[in-house]
């Protein structure tokens, strides 16, 4: 399979591509080029190859969910600049 200039042309109009006919020819070279690469890679045997759903092995980045103890209240509290019965006070931003 190949590409037509006619082909090339129609590519070049709808991305808006004022194209010289040097570079069309060009391009068509390029592009015939890239359709036999693919001509190449349909070729291969692949059938005892498992799909896969990504090209490389995925890990996951996260570390395991595991429960610590955390800060007790008055740490967590200490450096805040305004707290109430044990809780932060922070500034109203709803009026009624």
């Amino acid at each position: 399979m190949s590409i037509s200039l006619d082909e090339v042309q129609h590519v070049a109009r709808l991305a808006r591509l004022d194209l010289e006919p040097e570079e069309l020819l060009a391009f068509q070279a390029e592009l015939n080029a890239l359709l036999g690469h693919f001509q190449d890679i349909q070729a291969l045997d692949v059938s005892e190859f498992e799909p896969r759903p990504h090209a490389v092995v995925l890990h996951d980045v996260f570390g395991d969910d595991i429960a610590r103890p955390g800060l007790d209240r008055e740490d967590a509290l200490r450096n805040a600049p305004r707290t109430r019965a044990g809780l932060f006070l922070v500034p109203t931003i709803i009026e009624d």
